[in-house]
């Protein structure tokens, strides 16, 4: 063992002596001090002279002399009157020249040269004179002269200012590693940084914690979008329910027999009544029974199946405690995108507040270590995306080997041949579909995903509200033939003629670029207010983004798929389509963003002839059964695709471009 036994105590510094030895020095058998501070380097006698030079009155450390013998003398020099720490020179035999270039004067930490004996003041690594080695524009080279960059091979740059990544010698550079222009290196830049395609973004970004007590309702109230004018008509819309012994349907949350603690947060939330998807899927959900719900955007799904999953938990006599590694929740919510996540996780904080039931969010772009804090404390409803979800399970810091409910939010993104192999390794986690309750909720169910659906699904219950894939009947929906050179002008214009100041706008692009290159040419006019979202955007940058377009602080977003889906944010009241997706789902999804809850929305489209002549047949039967009317022109296009046999065909999945979720 050491000889420090010091303990820090609230800022001072408690000494104690060790248990072995008493507290007499271990060296010289004298007490008062230890044997790091004892005056012998070593043996006994009690003697107090230096163990360097003997004489008595200082310790070896304090000693002016490098060593023994009595001498004063520096042990480097054999000069007196300093210490070897001190000496002029580099070396023995009383030169007082550096030991590395053989002038005097200086010290070899002073060197101006990197090495070299015999006096020469050349570069170690180029062999040139004037600078040190560290200075040297070249990254190595061992005296050869290159004066080339040891990533690219180019000259004139060291290796760090490269603004390659890097790659064998002879590798020609790609520009400026912080905003990807070429002519100019990474220190000499004065751009804004910017994602330079292929460059890896990394942050430490610790998970924003849940709002808590009263702030959780302001949170809600903000964060939502209240009922609107149409509200009322909700109950006209056409229910249809097929299974075998479906539970009867609602039409007040006491009839759903809800705890008094949910009804009442209900209730601080302004939830007047169930909507249609509500009164419908979630007595099955409280019967035990699996479903498979298809409702349009906007229409309260959320609710939907977490207040029959915290109203059951709540019921349970036991479960999950906190402190468990790994933890075992009881619920498993999975979204494709983690702003999604954030907002399911918030819902059920509010729905459970004030139970025993915790709710917690885990998702990609944080700080694993931050949640797997927010994880020990418990939990019993997890809400996930499948990217970091897998994570966490590889990594044994969750088992889902007690969940009783399992849901799948936006069912059909989750099952296409994107997310799918994911959500197969997370199904095979699951206790068997017998043995547990499982949902499957969307405002798009195409009839293949169905099928996918059905096989993860236990005598199930189908429950449709409206029109499966429809858009919703309050978006105002308006297409503009609009060519791809022409869509800025066209989007400014329909900015500062058709938009006022206290309209949200909310913009979809088809690619992470063209959403950047647009909210950087919008927030460059003094009269707009814009910010954006992609998947290629921190994940800081995204929530700030999004809190801030809620907040009302921007009143334009630029976005690309990764916004499509799910999201609630009150009052946006024009959405526009600069870039047409590529599939009718994600159209529909878009649209949704707007007129949600009875409040009304409208829709601006771009349609490009050239690229957007395949929607047209899908895009008059999405007006159709919304009870508007196609242009004419949109009508021809139509009618020619359907003359091409598109009316039956499937459109690919892909409506976000480029954009493809890293959770």
């Amino acid at each position: 063992m050491g000889d420090n036994w010091e303990e820090e105590d609230d800022g001072e510094v408690a000494t104690q002596a060790p248990p072995t030895y008493g507290r007499e020095c271990r060296v010289c058998h004298q007490e008062g001090h230890y044997a790091r501070e004892c005056p012998q380097g070593s043996g006994g006698g009690g003697s107090r002279g230096c163990h360097k030079c003997g004489e008595e009155g200082h310790m070896a450390r304090e000693c002016p002399t490098g060593g023994g013998g009595g001498s004063r003398a520096c042990f480097k020099c054999g000069e007196e009157g300093h210490m070897s720490r001190e000496c002029p020179t580099g070396g023995g035999g009383g030169s007082r020249a550096c030991f590395k270039c053989g002038e005097e004067g200086h010290m070899s930490r002073e060197c101006p040269t990197g090495g070299a004996s015999g006096g020469s003041r050349a570069c170690h690594k180029c062999g040139e004179e004037g600078h040190m080695s560290r200075e040297c524009p070249t990254g190595g080279g061992g005296g050869g002269g290159s004066r080339a960059c040891h990533k690219c091979g180019e000259e004139g740059h060291m290796a760090r200012e490269c603004p390659t990544a890097g790659g064998s010698s002879g590798q020609s550079g790609t520009g400026c590693r912080k905003c990807g222009q070429e002519g100019h290196f990474a220190r000499d830049c004065v751009n804004e940084a910017v994602a330079v395609e292929g460059a890896e973004k990394k942050e430490r970004y610790e998970t924003p914690a849940m709002p808590e007590g009263d702030a959780i309702f302001t949170d809600h109230h903000e964060s939502h979008t209240g009922s609107g004018i149409n509200f009322s008509k909700y109950d006209s819309i056409p229910v249809e329910v097929s299974g075998e012994q479906v539970p009867p349907r609602v039409y007040t949350f006491q009839e759903l027999e809800l705890r008094p603690l949910i009804l009442e947060n209900l209730t601080k939330c302004g939830y007047k009544k169930p909507t249609p998807i509500q009164g419908t899927a979630s007595p099955v959900l409280m019967a035990g029974r699996d479903v498979m719900a298809c409702a349009q955007t906007g229409s309260g799904k959320t609710a939907g199946f977490l207040l029959p999953i915290i109203n059951t938990l709540m019921k349970m006599d036991e479960i999950g405690t906190s402190g468990q590694v790994p933890c075992s929740p009881e619920a498993l919510i999975v979204a494709p995108t983690r702003e999604l996540a954030v907002q399911i996780g918030k819902e059920a904080n509010t729905y459970g507040h004030g139970s025993i039931v915790r709710s917690r969010v885990v998702y990609g772009g944080t700080t694993l270590f931050s949640q797997r804090n927010i994880l020990s404390a418990g939990v019993n409803v997890l809400v996930a995306t499948p990217g970091r979800l897998i994570q966490l399970l590889n990594e044994s810091l969750i088992s889902l080997s007690k969940i009783k409910f399992f849901i799948l939010d936006e069912a059909d993104r989750m099952l296409d041949m994107g997310f799918m192999p994911d959500i197969e390794k997370i199904i095979a986690k699951l206790p068997p579909k017998e043995q547990r309750t499982s949902g499957m909720f969307s405002a798009t169910f195409p009839p293949d995903i169905q099928r996918t659906a059905q096989s993860l699904l236990n005598n199930y219950v189908f429950v449709t509200v409206g029109m499966v894939g429809g858009a919703c009947a309050d978006v105002q929906q308006d297409f503009r033939q609009v060519q791809r050179g022409e869509k800025r002008d066209k989007v400014l214009e329909i900015l500062k003629n058709e938009v006022t100041k206290e309209d949200k706008v909310l913009i979809f692009c088809g690619s992470k670029k063209g959403a950047d290159f647009l909210a950087v040419t919008l927030s460059n006019k003094p009269e707009f207010s814009a910010t954006s979202i992609h998947g290629d955007r921190l994940q800081s940058q995204r929530e700030q983004a999004l809190r801030e377009f809620t907040t009302g602080r921007r009143s334009i977003l630029v976005a690309t798929a990764v916004a499509a889906r799910g999201l609630d944010i009150p009052k946006v009241s024009v959405v526009i389509n600069y870039d047409m997706p590529t599939e009718i789902d994600e159209y529909v999804h878009r649209i949704g963003r707007t007129g949600r809850v009875g409040n009304t929305g409208r829709a601006i489209s771009f349609f490009d002839s050239e690229k957007d002549a395949d929607m047209a047949p899908k895009l008059v039967g999405i007006l159709s059964n919304a009870g508007q009317t196609a242009p004419d022109w949109l009508e021809a296009y139509g009618t020619a695709g359907l003359s091409d046999g598109m009316s039956g065909m499937t459109m690919e999945n892909g409506g976000g471009g480029d954009e493809e979720e890293d959770w």
